[in-house]
């Protein structure tokens, strides 16, 4: 049994990364930086337990994707770091931040062979240019870049952070509380990611996949009185509507379970559940628009959509072009990718009843590409 646990912190909003793409969501080959990291590190201590912090909206979606300890993050670092603590049992932690995404074995080796030394042992840097502090020239011999992963002692890392005062870093909260701190030499290969231009200098990164992905969705809703009918995101001349928690927009509902069966990051249900009052009556053009971003902040990009609504009642075929042109701006692509169809049961089962209207939509999305911008 290991005696150390390795906490992975990805729980950040990625403010200063200036693309669509949450970083820890951008794909290395097929996995998410956040996974791509922690198996990579895993590989190396085979026996450790695993957490990873991941934002609260993001929890779901990181256990979908592994067996990992996933646990909910906090507005700072720090707090996320101590939710993650709560959860820790032995007597040594490593932690690490996702945006250093190429640490070298060796690091780690270091790491470990210097774990009696101190409370917290941690890589640095030194510098090799003048360093100019409050307009006075310092002695760069005495200036150190920190790096993670750092390995402290668990005890005296949770003692350290029972304090409002907040810490960028393990070993700054365990030699304010009193504890040791040790230096090993740092490596240039364990940098930060935090712009896109940072990306360059991480050669272990791979490009993404170039493969495309497609998913489909169904839905159905009865008719209701008294309603107003939407249907693609248009409204249709019908002297009913849909009974739904929304406003009953089918095609929309199918089209968002199509995005989301292509990511493989659940349904409508698991993003916008009926038993949230927030999504009463909500326009289903905002649900679409959310679902979008999302994808964009986990990667991926839409390529194209089609749609086939089946009603007996109302015509369909006089609103299709309209329908098209509003998906087109809600999933940011041209009318050349987007389809709609409609037909008929020939007045068989509930719908030929003219009870309700069902949608079969399917739709792609490939990899956002970081490599080509």
């Amino acid at each position: 049994m290991s005696d150390l646990t390795l906490i992975l912190l990805a729980a950040g909003n990625s403010s200063r990364f200036k693309v669509p793409v949450k970083k820890q969501w951008l794909r290395i080959g097929h996995d998410p930086l956040w996974f791509y990291v922690t198996n990579r590190i895993k590989t190396h201590l085979p026996h450790a337990n695993i957490i990873v912090v991941a934002h609260p909206d993001e929890v779901p979606f990181f256990r979908m994707m592994s067996a990992f300890t996933i646990i909910c993050g906090g507005e700072t670092r720090q707090q996320s770091l101590k939710n993650a603590l709560k959860h820790v049992t032995t007597p040594y932690v490593m932690v690490s931040d996702v945006a250093r995404a190429c640490i070298d074995p060796s690091l780690i080796d270091r790491l470990i062979a210097h774990k009696n030394d101190a409370d917290c042992i941690v890589p640095a840097l030194g510098l090799h240019d003048t360093v100019v502090y409050n307009d006075e020239t310092i002695d760069r011999a005495m200036v150190r870049r920190i790096q993670t992963p750092q390995l402290s002692r668990t005890e005296v890392l949770v003692r350290s952070l029972e304090t409002t005062q907040e810490f960028t870093d393990e070993s700054s909260a365990i030699v304010a509380f009193g504890g040791t701190r040790f230096f090993i030499d740092g490596d240039g290969r364990a940098d930060k990611l935090t712009q896109t231009s940072d990306i360059a200098a991480l050669e272990c990164l791979i490009p993404p996949s170039t493969m495309l992905f497609t998913g489909n969705g169904f839905d159905v809703h009865p008719f209701e009185e008294g309603k107003p009918m939407v249907l693609g995101g248009v409204e249709i001349e019908s002297p009913v509507g849909f009974k739904a928690h929304s406003d009953g927009d089918v095609a929309i509902h199918a089209l968002i379970d199509a995005l989301l069966g292509a990511a493989c990051l659940g349904d409508i249900g698991m993003l916008f559940p009926d038993t949230d009052s927030n999504y009463k009556n909500i326009d289903s053009k905002e649900l679409l628009r959310r679902c979008v971003l999302q994808l964009h902040q986990f990667g991926f990009v839409v390529a194209h959509a089609d749609i086939t609504i089946i009603a007996q009642a109302p015509k369909i075929s006089s609103y299709k072009e309209q329908m098209r042109h509003v998906l087109s701006t809600l999933l940011h692509l041209p009318l050349t990718r987007i389809n709609v169809k409609a037909t008929t049961t020939e007045h068989l089962g509930f719908i030929g009843r003219k009870e309700g209207v069902g949608v079969i939509a399917t739709a792609s999305v490939h990899y956002f590409d970081w490599k080509n911008g």
